[in-house]
């Protein structure tokens, strides 16, 4: 189905020790956005606010920042601080929250900090 959307297959990561199952899939001409399907982080099955999450992007590690306090002023709860998540790749900075109804969000930026 997703080949009839134009996607591609990016990476895929079956089960294994130290590595959780997921795919991701993209436009052949861009690498974002990226559409993943995965096993839930916590190990559970998945359901509403456990497995799915929107992503949003943005523009430098500061505007993450500045989010996901946001989102902990207006109710959200946090899912893990802003910093840099290394073990999706070396630039990845990214915060977790969920909203006032459960859902899971993310705010990252996938870009290197000028002058590193």
């Amino acid at each position: 189905m997703l080949t009839e959307l134009g996607l591609v297959l990016r990476f895929r990561e079956d089960e294994r020790p130290n590595q959780r199952p997921w795919a991701g899939w993209v436009r052949p001409d861009v690498s974002r956005p990226i559409f993943l399907i995965g096993r839930p982080f916590d190990g559970q099955i998945p359901a509403p606010g456990n497995g799915p999450m929107v992503a949003l992007l943005a523009p430098d590690r500061p505007a993450v920042a500045r989010a996901w306090q946001a989102a902990l002023n207006h109710g959200g709860t946090d899912e893990g601080a802003p910093g840099l998540r290394p073990e999706y790749h070396a630039d990845y900075y990214g915060a977790y929250f969920r909203d006032p109804d459960g859902n899971k969000l993310c705010v990252c930026c996938h870009d290197a900090v000028a002058g590193q």
